[in-house]
């Protein structure tokens, strides 16, 4: 499992500070997103799989909501893992919602996802640095969970 993980980081990473830098395009910040959820489901399995064989939680559910409620209440006080939820929620949902492109092959390359008819979520580079960050931040308590 914990080399499903690292494969999958390498890959985020390679997207976020290769081909985002030189291609500046829209699919990159998509699959980049479409990443770190892969990464996020594979860290959240390998973390409740530990747990149950430790006997330390019951041995987990099914569905992406059960493992989602799972992690809200196990790790209660874990603040990586709390903080990484929401933005799992929100990469599993993008999509399926209406996207709109601009300044691509640009410095300022912009993805607008439309949340609700009056809510706009623009992901552009400086967006996707505080992302990365929370990633990060999980990936490193991952590994502490799972070592």
């Amino acid at each position: 499992m914990i080399e499903e993980i690292i494969k999958e980081k390498t890959s985020a990473d390679h997207l976020m500070y290769v081909s985002l830098k030189y291609t500046k395009t829209c699919d990159v910040i998509l699959n980049l997103l479409a990443r770190w959820k892969s990464l996020i489901e594979i860290s959240f399995d390998a973390i409740l799989e530990k747990r149950c064989e430790e006997g330390k939680i019951p041995c987990m559910h099914a569905t992406p909501i059960q493992r989602i409620e799972f992690m809200k209440k196990y790790f209660a006080k874990d603040k990586a893992i709390q903080d990484v939820i929401p933005l799992y929620i929100f990469f599993k949902r993008v999509p399926d919602l209406s996207k709109t492109r601009s300044g691509e092959f640009r410095k300022n390359v912009n993805l607008k996802v439309r949340m609700t008819p009056t809510r706009v979520i623009d992901i552009n580079m400086e967006k996707l640095g505080e992302y990365y960050d929370v990633v990060e931040a999980f990936s490193v308590e991952v590994k502490k969970i799972i070592a």
